[in-house]
């Protein structure tokens, strides 16, 4: 077993200090086409080893300031994933490595979150990760705030930049302590650290008389308050004050391109704070100005800013039902930048949710090329297999999600309803109390939950797990349905013909006609019943049970 030692203090390297030096000793002798496959993380981690990306966003060639989108904070568990990916790969060829790594606990959040991905993705036998000695000595680190900020490595940003500002004077350089504040704030509200945010802004707020800056950090302030991580102190009448100040100002600016960009961009915020107060018509009209300026004063600059403002524009016309228009703003969005993976996954939602399976599929899959590891594509590739009959694609797709994230709660639900479909009970059950550890209360998995009660014959916790479903979310069609075949089972027609019926008031389908027909045959109500299979039949033409129930 080859031997590396590596040391893991952030202090050295910033993020990824670890990732860097372990891709340094495996890099050069990695065949080609395995760093090809994962030309993206590679590059994340370790920039100065310069490998050739082939999977480019549009936002790698514009100048730093055109690059508005930051990447979110799971972002560096999709990295981390496909580094575990190269690593495992890799040693399969080259043999095992024992990695010894001083100063762990010294370690950047990218590298901590790095090494449990190792440990949970790579074989022991593979790579064995042991720790070194913790000796921490004095070494400065130069903060890379533009990595920091075009990588989304939003820990280093926040303790780097919040170290800076404690040293930095206002008055000797205004310019540079607000860019920087903007930075900070914006990191640690992607780090769930609100409070902390908005006391930065408002710190702003008493130094600096710079319009633009207040600008910003009023926007900054506004969708504080509507994204906050805990619903409850979300305020979007509040926000609608702070986002009125920023249109205010920004409006006033005296260059046309400047003017288009900055209040467009605060126009689009506001388009959030209505979306949050249900004023959906007011939001689009707002996205839709904010196009108009950008299409108007912004010609060959700010195509990210562009693009981004079409895709939102298809969120609203989808919510509105426009869906021919919503599909042709995603067009334009992807045709801006084929290479950004974010909008592939929107439009596939959408195409799914049309029963546009084979498109869907497209753009899922496009995601996953284009992509590192990302659970997201998989689960919904996986409902679009397990709609095709393809229930071993689904369930390899779902059992890759929950590799790639354990804690992704969906996953499980999806998962376990596969499990209970194809009579998996043990399994399901197993997905179903992983799920309900996430996402306490979660109705689909309780619904779940008393499929597998119902199949073990525990009638009683069955239906006190279709209650509790129902208490949850009363919409749940599969819920009335489990319920009432509990009733009927029990002989009790009228109990499963009310379940029934507010099941088909939900989600008319042929199966569930077809069950309410076989409760009305036995309660004697033969035509009612017979009406019940007609209508399925019409819904569903090729089903053999309504054909064989009719003849």
């Amino acid at each position: 077993m080859n031997a590396i030692f590596l040391d893991a203090d952030r202090r050295l390297r910033g993020p990824y200090t670890l990732a860097a030096a372990l891709l340094e000793a495996l890099v050069p002798d990695a065949p080609p086409e395995l760093v090809a496959a994962h030309d993206l993380e590679i590059n994340v981690a370790a920039p100065h080893l310069g490998v050739l990306l082939t999977r480019r966003s549009l936002a790698a060639s514009l100048p730093r300031p055109q690059r508005i989108l930051i990447p979110g904070a799971r972002r560096t568990l999709r990295i981390a994933n496909g580094l575990a990916e190269f690593v495992r790969d890799h040693l399969r060829r080259a043999g095992p490595v024992r990695l010894t790594v001083a100063n762990l606990d010294e370690a950047d959040p990218t590298d901590t979150e790095l090494v449990a991905v190792f440990r949970r993705r790579i074989p022991a036998e593979l790579l064995e990760i042991v720790r070194g000695p913790s000796a921490p000595g004095d070494r400065p680190l130069v903060a890379d705030f533009d990595r920091y900020r075009d990588e989304g490595f939003h820990h280093a940003m926040a303790e780097s930049g919040l170290g800076a500002l404690r040293g930095m004077e206002y008055d000797a350089d205004p310019e540079a302590w607000q860019v920087l504040v903007q930075r900070v704030a914006g990191a640690l509200e992607a780090l769930d650290r609100e409070e902390e945010a908005r006391e930065l802004y408002d710190r702003s707020r008493r130094l600096s008389t710079d319009p633009k800056h207040r600008a910003t950090i009023a926007y900054g302030t506004a969708m504080l308050l509507v994204r906050h991580h805990d619903r409850v102190r979300r305020d979007p009448e509040q926000a609608l004050a702070w986002i009125n100040e920023a249109v205010t100002i920004t409006a006033l600016l005296p260059d046309p391109a400047e003017r288009a960009f900055h209040l467009g961009f605060d126009l689009n915020g506001k388009a959030l704070v209505e979306v949050r107060r249900a004023r959906f018509a007011e939001a689009l009209a707002l996205v839709e100005e904010a196009i108009a300026l950008a299409e108007q004063d912004l010609r060959g600059v700010h195509p990210i800013h562009r693009l981004v403002l079409y895709a939102n524009r298809a969120q609203l016309l989808a919510m509105a039902g426009r869906v021919r228009e919503a599909l042709a703003d995603y067009a334009t969005a992807i045709e801006a930048d084929p290479g950004y993976s974010d909008y592939y996954l929107e439009r596939g939602n959408l195409l799914h949710k049309l029963g546009r399976m084979g498109e869907a599929l497209a753009d899922f899959e496009q995601v996953i090329r284009l992509s590192p590891p990302f659970p997201e594509a998989h689960y919904n590739r996986a409902e679009v297999r397990y709609a095709a009959g393809d229930l071993e694609g689904a369930l390899a797709d779902l059992d890759y999600a929950a590799e790639l994230d354990p804690d992704f709660a969906p996953t499980y639900v999806n998962r376990a309803g596969l499990h209970a479909a194809t009579g998996e009970y043990g399994k399901a059950a197993d997905d179903v109390a992983r799920g309900l550890e996430l996402d306490p209360g979660n109705p689909y998995l309780l619904c779940v939950r008393g499929q597998i009660e119902a199949a073990a014959g525990r009638t009683r916790e069955a239906r006190a797990a279709y209650d509790a479903a129902l208490a949850v979310d009363h919409e749940l069609a599969p819920a009335w349905a489990g319920r009432a075949e509990l009733s009927f089972q029990e002989g009790d027609h009228a109990g499963a013909l009310a379940d029934l019926g507010s099941a088909i008031k939900l989600e008319e389908t042929a199966a569930l006609l077809f069950n309410r027909a076989l409760v009305l045959r036995a309660a004697g109500r033969t035509e009612e019943a017979r009406q019940d299979l007609l209508r399925a039949a019409g819904l569903d033409p090729a089903d053999e049970d309504v054909r064989r129930a009719l003849g």
